[in-house]
């Protein structure tokens, strides 16, 4: 035998010894568990093999993020990252499911002993799941946007901060509303500036029956128009709405830039109705009731 003949020998088995080692430890068994028919057996090779599949999943995902988002606005963009980001877990399991059971690793074992456990973790997870899916609709079907006022049971409130669970809203005190996001799904929503910062307010106020109708709608329009926080434009609008059972009724209607505020305007407008009307001899009535006692017969 020469020696390039005994030279290639020795490589043989260096190779195949290596290559038998390194089969030997992707055939490492890092746990195996459940019964002989249905065995769940995690080796090193498949581990690995995992996260790479994972990797290039990762990779995949973050160019077609890049591809979405490329002529986006900047505020759009950072709503569409949040959506991604949350569903691009729902596509890591689907991938690393889907690639056990293509290499042959049993699925179905792992559902079958993990399913009490799920429902367990699903159940305590139900509204934390609610607020992410409504938090998604919000950023597909814009029904609120930052700087919107809106009004939620009651509680009314400018738009800062829209997140994938909670939405943060301040107060016209400087109180910091947070809004679990379920809550755009199971209360009625009153936006009050989607159709623009512009909003329309009302005044209703009640005057004596004889008062000069005329007069009075002649002042409640100099109170608004004298009010620099009123917009000039459409002029505000008074109606005589109803007779009363003690008074006659109007509504002034004005419009305002900043409906936030409205209570401020408003709380002065009251104040010098109040002074014109008492100028001009307008009263302001109350309810009165005449009440009848009759003597039970003897």
């Amino acid at each position: 035998m020469t020696q390039e003949e005994i030279t290639e020998q020795v490589k043989e088995v260096i190779q195949e010894d290596v290559w038998g080692n390194i089969k030997k430890f992707l055939d490492f068994e890092i746990f195996h568990t459940g019964s002989e028919k249905d065995p769940i057996v995690l080796t090193v090779g498949l581990l690995l093999f995992v996260i790479f599949v994972l990797f290039v999943t990762s990779l995949f995902l973050k160019f077609i993020r890049k591809v979405l988002t490329r002529k986006l606005p900047q505020e759009d963009k950072v709503k569409f990252v949040s959506v991604f980001s949350f569903a691009k877990y729902f596509v890591y399991i689907i991938i690393v499911l889907v690639t056990l059971d293509s290499i042959g690793f049993n699925i179905t074992a792992i559902f079958a002993a993990s399913a009490a456990l799920l429902v367990g973790v699903g159940l305590a997870l139900q509204t934390l799941i609610q607020d992410i899916i409504s938090g998604i609709f919000i950023f597909v079907d814009q029904t609120v946007h930052v700087g919107d006022i809106i009004e939620l049971d009651g509680k009314v409130g400018r738009v800062e901060e829209i997140k994938l669970r909670t939405t943060r809203a301040v107060t016209i005190d400087n109180k910091v509303l947070i809004i679990p996001n379920h809550k755009y799904l199971t209360s009625t929503l009153y936006n009050w500036t989607q159709n623009g910062s512009i909003t329309r307010e009302s005044i209703e106020i009640g005057v004596a029956y004889g008062s000069d109708v005329n007069l009075v709608k002649d002042l409640l329009i100099k109170i608004a128009m004298d009010n620099d926080k009123i917009l000039k434009t459409p002029e505000p609008l008074v109606l005589f709405t109803n007779f009363g059972d003690s008074s006659l009724n109007f509504k002034l209607v004005f419009t305002m830039n900043d409906s936030f505020q409205a209570s401020i305007p408003k709380s002065e407008i009251r104040f010098e109705i109040d002074r014109l009307f008492r100028e001009n001899n307008i009263n302001i009535p109350f309810p009165q009731r005449e009440i009848t006692i009759l003597n039970p017969k003897e």
